[in-house]
């Protein structure tokens, strides 16, 4: 339990870091930032592995690529669901999916988890 909980909290910490790094996303505090982390986390458990299935033939024509796309449009959505956090436009959404990612690869490689 305690493991789930760092995770939540290096993930808030990527999208905060994230939202002040990147001008085109927006978000209004810390308790949104983990706001955002949990619809994250749900929305890439549930919606994403479907998103996967149906567009392995993209995937492989990409060689993995289009994740980028799949990565960003979830993004999208949790922006659309939490009023405290906004993305401005896709391209946004690709930049900011890669810095999160980045982020939290950061912290968890500091952190040894």
């Amino acid at each position: 339990m305690f493991r789930i909980l760092i995770h939540w909290l290096i993930s808030a910490t990527a999208v905060y870091v994230t939202a002040h790094m990147l001008p085109g996303i927006t978000i209004k505090s810390f308790g949104a930032a983990l706001i955002v982390a949990l619809v994250l986390g749900l929305i890439n458990a549930l919606i994403k592995p479907v998103l996967v299935f149906f567009s392995i033939p993209l995937l492989l024509l990409t060689l993995g690529l289009f994740m980028l796309v799949i990565n960003a449009l979830m993004l999208q959505l949790a922006a659309v669901l939490v009023d405290s956090f906004g993305v401005q436009s896709f391209w946004w959404a690709v930049l900011g999916s890669v810095c999160i990612s980045g982020v939290s690869w950061l912290m968890n490689a500091v952190l040894n988890i």
